[in-house]
Formats: structure tokens, C-alpha cells, sequence
């Protein structure tokens, strides 16, 4: 057998262990086959995954190994906010590209020990290996939910407006790699209201409204003039219009909820968060999406946004 490098996967993996922060949570980490996480109540605990790939989700570069490993993480823990739930640890598989330099490897991390230390969660764990691909990132974020219970996308009821925070379109001039991952925004807005039902905008404004609908079983009436439209999709220079940018270019990472008229104008005049929130149309019987424009006159509004094609 060939002799083992002086740096190689095990060297790797030992610098990660003395970078990690620890959790109150995390009864074991790093160094053993599993990670072991304290749960008073197991079945408030939730758990998601997202794989993020070189070439499609970011490119480096212009972008640096720090700002993939960022996103890798953030993009799970707006999962998480998506259901208003609490993160505790995360754990991260990376298969690097061959001879990529450690500097490399170890801004890679520092980019997710930074979001991680933000957010209060613990790196527990993970995998890496190499091959002759581009970059893999896979995270895996566990948490709890918080208040009565986790929020789920299938509780918009009709007559519910239908709230935002922040603005859309444009993501790729930037927010899609700088954004802030909107945990404690949710958490602030889930305990001051009955939120009915709650997604983030990953793949689209338009697309994941439809998810709530598909989820909930109703429909919706958006109001064109109202959505909050980005000053990057307003500036862009392509063939669409900048509410086409807004509805479609995805990845904006803000939160699409729904709650009671009584309790959407409480939030609109009581905030209890920082960011701007948007009331931007209502829950319907019909089983519809559509958008209306400034003269009242309603088009269908399709599902437009980002599709990984099988």
C-alpha cells in the first residue's frame, strides 16, 4: 500500500475537529461513527438535505470555496425557517474536486463555521471524499420545531392573505450566495401569530406559492402592483419584465406565509421583525392562480421557476 500523505482526508478531517464549535445539544461529535444529539422531545424534531453542485448552483470561479460552503448551509436553514423551526447541528458530506490545494478545503469549512456560529448550530459530523467531478456539497441540518407545532405548507385557508418578507427577483446579482437565512425572522413571526401556512422561496415566487396551494387545496389572487420587485430584477437588462423576474428567478430565500386578515394587519402595523413584509394577495376557493394587474384584469399565473430537469 502506498504511504499516507502528510495531508490527506484524515489530516483533513482533524482540522475540521479542532475548528467546530460545540452545542449544548451535541452530547458526541466529530471522531466517532455517529454524532449523538440530546432531543427532550423527539417527535418535535425535524430534519432536512440539500445537495448543492458546481456548475449549477455556483460556480467557482468568480465565486470562492467560502461562499459555496456558506450556502450550502444557509440554504438548509431556510428549510428550516420554512416550517419555523429551531436548527441545532448540521452535518456535511463534500466530495472535492482532485487536487484541489488544502487552502481550499479549509475555506470551504470557514464558510460554514461562520453561518454555523451565526445560528448558534453545531457542525456534528460528516463525510469527505475527491474525485475527478466539479464540487459536491451535500448538508444535512437537524432542529425542533417551536410554538404548538412545526408549520407545514398545506394550511392556507381561503380568505387568508398571503404575506412576504423582503423583496424578489435578481437573485443571481448576488443575494443568491450573500443571503440571510430567515430563522429568526419566523421564529419571531410564529410567536406572534397563527401562521396557517409557511414555504421559502427557493425555486420561485410564483412555483412555490403553487406548492402551498397544491399542499392546502385552494387557490390565490395576487396583486401585481403589490409584490415587492428587487432593485436587482428591476435593473436587469434581459427580455422580461421585472414582476417576470420577481415571479420567476427564484432563489430569493425570503418567506411566502399565510395568516387571518386580522392578523395579517397586526403584522403590518405592529412588525415584529426588521425586514419588510408585503401583503401580496389573498387565499381563494377556486383551485386558480392568478395575477392581478393595476386595472383589476386577472391572467392565469403559471408556475414558472426553477426545474432540475430528470
Amino acid at each position: 500500500m502506498p504511504a499516507p500523505s502528510d495531508y490527506d482526508e484524515f489530516a483533513y478531517i482533524e482540522w475540521i475537529r479542532a475548528h467546530v464549535s460545540g452545542h449544548s445539544r451535541l452530547t458526541l461529535g466529530i471522531g466517532d461513527d455517529t454524532a449523538s444529539l440530546h432531543f427532550p422531545a423527539p417527535a418535535d424534531c425535524l430534519i432536512t438535505v440539500d445537495m448543492l453542485l458546481e456548475g449549477v448552483h455556483f460556480q467557482i470561479p468568480p465565486l470562492t470555496p467560502r461562499n459555496a460552503g456558506r450556502k450550502a448551509l444557509a440554504v438548509n436553514l431556510s428549510d428550516l425557517a420554512a416550517m419555523a423551526g429551531q436548527p441545532l447541528a448540521a452535518v456535511v458530506s463534500v466530495a472535492f474536486p482532485r487536487g484541489r490545494k488544502p487552502d481550499f478545503h479549509r475555506e470551504l469549512h470557514r464558510g460554514i463555521q461562520e453561518l454555523a456560529d451565526q445560528f448558534g448550530v453545531a457542525v456534528a459530523g460528516g463525510d469527505t471524499n475527491t474525485w475527478d467531478g466539479p464540487l459536491v456539497i451535500s448538508v444535512s441540518v437537524v432542529g425542533e420545531a417551536t410554538g404548538s407545532a412545526a408549520v407545514r405548507r398545506n394550511g392556507a385557508r381561503v380568505g387568508d392573505w398571503i404575506l412576504t418578507t423582503g423583496s424578489f427577483g435578481g437573485s443571481l446579482a448576488g443575494k443568491h450566495v450573500s443571503f440571510q437565512p430567515r430563522v429568526n425572522e419566523a421564529l419571531q413571526l410564529h410567536q406572534a401569530v397563527s401562521l396557517h401556512a409557511m414555504i421559502d422561496v427557493s425555486d420561485g415566487l410564483a412555483a412555490d406559492l403553487h406548492h402551498v396551494l397544491q399542499e392546502s387545496g385552494v387557490g390565490a389572487v395576487l396583486s401585481a402592483d403589490a409584490i415587492p420587485i428587487s432593485e436587482a430584477a428591476r435593473s436587469a437588462t434581459d427580455e422580461r419584465t421585472a414582476i417576470e423576474r420577481a415571479l420567476g428567478d427564484g432563489e430569493d430565500f425570503e418567506l411566502l406565509f399565510t395568516v387571518t386578515p386580522q392578523e395579517g394587519r397586526k403584522l403590518l402595523s405592529e412588525p415584529p421583525v426588521d425586514v419588510k413584509l408585503s401583503h401580496i394577495g389573498e387565499i381563494v376557493e377556486p383551485k386558480t392562480c392568478e395575477l392581478k394587474d393595476s386595472a383589476g384584469v386577472r391572467r392565469l399565473l403559471l408556475p414558472t421557476g426553477w426545474t432540475h430537469a430528470f
